[in-house]
Formats: C-alpha cells, sequence, structure tokens
C-alpha cells in the first residue's frame, strides 16, 4: 500500500532565540496579509539555523517570486490576488532586508523593492493612499497617509512610527490597517536613521530629538480636510516607544499616546539586551564594524555579528563603545512630566525586566491619565510589539483609543 502523508511542511523554528523570534514575526503579519503561514515555514526550512546570509538569500527568493506572480497577476486584471502578492512580497523582501548589512549595497535595494511593491499594493486598496516626502534639514521624511475613504471630513488620526528596524510598510500590516478598518486616518512617518530613511539617506542616522521629526510630520497633516486636531494620537512600536514618549513631552498637539513599550532611557533599554554596559570597555574589548567580519564565529556568531553591525551603523558611531556613550543622549528625561494627554502603556510579559521597570517607571512620572496593560503567553502576544498576535494588539490599543475620542 502506498504510503499517505498530510504535508511535508512542518512547523518548526530555530534554536537561535533572535531569528526564531524574526520568524515569528513574518508568520504574525500573515493576520493582516503580509506572509502565509506556509511560505513562512517552508522557507525557514531551508534557513541554517543562525545564518543571515542563509536567511537573506531563502527571503530574497521568495520575495521575487511573490513579486513575479503579481506583476503577472495584474497584467491580467487580477488586482485582488496581485494586491494579495504585492504585500507579501514586500514583507519578504523587508525580511532580508533585516539582516542584510548595511554596509552592503543590497539592503538598500531590498528595502526599495520592499517599498515599490508596496506602493504597487496600494493601488488595488479600499483605502485612500498617498505617499509624500517632507523637507527635514537637508533630508526628507518618507511618509504614507490613508483615509477610509475618499470624503474630506474631519477624522479621528492615528500616527505611527516604529523603531529601530520596522518600516512603513510592515505597520501598515502590523497596525494600520487595523485602524484604517475602524475609521482612523492612519499617517505612518520614520526619522533618521529608522530604515525607510536610511533606503534613501545612507549617510543619515539615529538623533534623540525625535520630536523635531514629529513636529514635522504634525505641521504638514494638521491643517489637512480630513484631519480632526481635537483627535490626534501617536503610537511608538519597539525603539518607537522612545521616539513616542520624546515628541508627547514636547509636542501638545497629540492628543492620546500609545508607547509599545515606553522607553525613557535608550542606553539602559538597549543595555538590558547585553546585561552589561559597553560605554564602560576598555580598549582592548572595543571594536568597529570593520572589526566584526575577522571575530571567530564561536566566540561571535554571525547571527550576533549582523545585529552588531547594524547597531553601529545606524547610530553613525565609530565603535561599539561609542554607539552606547552616544545612546546616553537618548533619554526623555523630566520632559516626561510634561505629557498631559492619555496615555496606554503597553509591554509583553515575556520582554524582560527592562522593559517592565520602564514601563512602570513611564506611568508613575507622566502626569496624564495612564492606563497600562500587559500582554500574556496565554494570549499568544507576551513578545516584543505583540509579533505573534497583532489582531488582539489592535483590539487592546484602538479600542481604548476609540473610548478616549469618542
Amino acid at each position: 500500500m502506498a504510503e499517505i502523508t498530510r504535508s511535508k511542511t512542518r512547523v518548526k523554528g530555530f534554536e537561535n532565540d533572535e531569528m526564531d523570534f524574526q520568524l515569528m514575526r513574518q508568520l504574525g503579519s500573515s493576520t493582516f496579509g503580509g506572509s502565509s503561514v506556509g511560505e513562512c515555514l517552508s522557507t525557514a526550512a531551508r534557513i541554517n539555523d543562525g545564518d543571515p546570509a542563509s536567511w537573506v538569500g531563502e527571503f530574497a527568493g521568495l520575495a521575487e517570486w511573490q513579486m513575479k506572480d503579481a506583476h503577472k497577476r495584474a497584467s491580467k486584471g487580477h488586482t485582488t490576488s496581485a494586491r494579495d502578492q504585492f504585500l507579501k512580497a514586500s514583507n519578504s523582501f523587508r525580511a532580508a532586508e533585516y539582516y542584510t548589512s548595511p554596509l552592503d549595497p543590497r539592503h538598500r535595494e531590498l528595502g526599495l523593492k520592499a517599498r515599490d511593491c508596496f506602493i504597487e499594493a496600494m493601488k488595488y486598496v479600499w483605502h485612500t493612499f498617498e505617499e509624500e516626502m517632507l523637507t527635514y534639514k537637508n533630508i526628507e521624511l518618507p511618509i504614507y497617509i490613508m483615509t477610509p475613504s475618499l470624503e474630506a471630513q474631519k477624522r479621528k488620526t492615528l500616527l505611527i512610527v516604529s523603531g529601530f528596524d520596522g518600516t512603513l510598510e510592515e505597520e501598515y500590516l502590523m497596525r494600520g490597517y487595523a485602524a484604517l478598518e475602524r475609521g482612523y486616518n492612519v499617517v505612518h512617518f520614520a526619522g533618521p536613521g529608522q530604515m525607510d530613511l536610511y533606503r534613501f539617506f545612507t549617510h543619515t542616522h539615529f538623533e534623540p530629538d525625535f520630536e523635531n521629526v514629529t513636529k514635522t510630520v504634525i505641521d504638514f497633516i494638521i491643517d489637512r480636510p480630513e484631519t480632526d486636531p481635537s483627535k490626534l494620537a501617536l503610537m511608538g512600536i519597539s525603539v518607537g516607544g522612545y521616539f513616542s514618549a520624546r515628541s508627547a513631552a514636547h509636542e501638545p498637539r497629540i492628543k492620546a499616546l500609545i508607547p509599545n513599550s515606553p522607553i525613557i532611557n535608550l542606553h539602559d533599554y538597549l543595555s538590558a539586551f547585553i546585561g552589561y554596559d559597553p560605554a564602560g570597555i576598555p580598549d582592548e574589548q572595543n571594536f568597529t564594524v570593520e572589526d566584526i567580519p575577522n571575530m571567530p564565529d564561536d566566540i561571535f556568531p554571525p547571527e550576533s555579528k549582523s545585529r552588531t553591525t547594524n547597531l553601529i551603523a545606524r547610530y553613525g558611531q565609530p565603535t561599539f563603545r561609542d554607539t552606547f556613550v552616544y545612546l546616553n543622549e537618548f533619554v526623555v528625561g523630566d520632559a516626561v512630566n510634561n505629557i498631559k494627554c492619555p496615555c496606554l502603556a503597553l509591554v509583553g510579559s515575556g520582554e524582560g525586566g527592562e522593559p517592565e521597570k520602564q514601563f512602570n517607571e513611564f506611568a508613575e512620572r507622566v502626569t496624564g491619565t495612564v492606563t497600562k496593560y500587559q500582554f500574556t503567553e496565554f494570549e499568544g502576544a507576551d513578545t516584543h510589539c505583540q509579533v505573534g498576535n497583532p489582531s488582539y494588539a489592535a483590539a487592546v490599543a484602538l479600542d481604548w483609543l476609540d473610548e478616549v475620542f469618542d
């Protein structure tokens, strides 16, 4: 009798913690059309555990196939299918972009392909879509503006900023789409150092005074006919928890704040990932991005090398130690007391002690009313940014915001 099997695809992740989280992130995006579970697991099975180059090759290959398939379907008038494939291609390119060194020209190429596929998908969606580049210092800030309908009526508006490695396109898939469904205008934006800007301006790096970026965006959208200035909210994701808290401390036009999770001292937050403060390491332990490839893999594994290269390059510092010295400038400080709007502070129970510590300190120090919510493992949402259950995370955040504004 011939053998029968249900499938050759297996539900299996990675032993490497960070790579397993990145797989969960990709799987979670399937909720709003950013991936398919089958494609993610099939791709993961071909990736060498803990090997960034293998990850990049497999996800870039998947993205190229999805993009070509999307163009083919669009050419035949199958616009719904084309939209779905373009969205998945965009997010697969983003996944490949994540583990590509910012010093490698492919990093920019993959990022721009992610953006191009997303813009193609936006031709076939039910809501409006507008891309803009706002002048800021000597660069331009990319933003996406979306509204639930063409009617120019004033509505509540949600500004969303991601963090170290999120993108405008991913935030649409994880959070923006859910807000549009609930009748919000949505504005996705990014500042210096973030992935979206790095695609266009590779000389930029993260800057502590992010309130100036947010002010530039608010200046642009505040007088638009669809914007109700009394119902303007800001949501910050990951390191965006710092960007959003810092912005709300200096920008009174923000009427509600959702930091996920709140970060008031970025140096302490990122140092906790390592377990010590690299700002104090001696010269013989310090290194540059040029030194990283020459370090033995058994001492400095390839996956850690990839993330550390990204960290040093994107903060624009010459060495690992200098990066953490610079991070001491990324603080909200006593200005946190200026936050008077209603706040929803979010954190995952699986994120660790430092995120929870800053979550609690933020809630104690702001002047406005604070609602605290800690996502749990039972909810499948205990991870950083709730990547495992974005629909429930959206329910918690946006239901709260509905009640604040309505």
